[in-house]
């Protein structure tokens, strides 16, 4: 199983992600540690990407997804995934892989925004991030509101309700 935790910067996709992937003893990836360099130095500076500068972001996640299933290894990962082209380039042709969509207001990202200190992205992007959103058809939709752990909670529930209605 491959979980893809979605949405725009400061949902908390990285610290449910991590959570997620502790409870179910797998890897996990951010998306951030597939940016080139030049990628990372352009959000600091408040410049959004470009689908140019996107595809071979998207190109080694793919990969990273394709190794993991390859190995028959459940694996968890980070990834903004804005739009429906994106989550497309990282879905293999015969699925496979389960989106979660970190969804919270503007307001509620913005102030956890503002409080990070250890992170590239710049807060100023946020507007353009969800200017660029395409709402997930068919992913599991999460109110980022909620505790981590409970998040965590609602993805298990999810994944065991999807497994025992496949076993029918």
């Amino acid at each position: 199983m491959i979980y893809i935790l979605m949405g725009v910067s400061g949902s908390g996709k990285s610290t449910v992600g991590e959570m997620l992937a502790q409870r179910l003893g797998c890897a996990f990836h951010d998306a951030d540690e597939f940016h080139s360099a030049a990628n990372k130095a352009k959000m600091h500076a408040g410049i959004p990407l470009t689908d140019e500068d996107r595809w071979p972001w998207l190109a080694a996640m793919r990969a990273a997804i394709d190794a993991a299933r390859a190995e028959g290894r459940t694996h968890v990962f980070t990834c903004s995934a804005l739009r429906q082209v994106y989550r497309d380039r990282l879905t293999p042709p015969d699925g496979g892989v389960t989106f979660v969509y970190m969804k919270g207001d503007a307001s509620v990202i913005g102030s956890r925004l503002s409080a990070r200190t250890d992170h590239f992205f710049n807060p100023a992007l946020l507007q353009s991030q969800l200017d660029t959103l395409e709402e997930p058809q068919g992913a599991l939709v999460l109110d980022i509101r909620q505790t981590p752990q409970a998040l965590v909670q609602a993805i298990l529930a999810d994944g065991e309700r999807h497994r025992a209605a496949a076993s029918r």
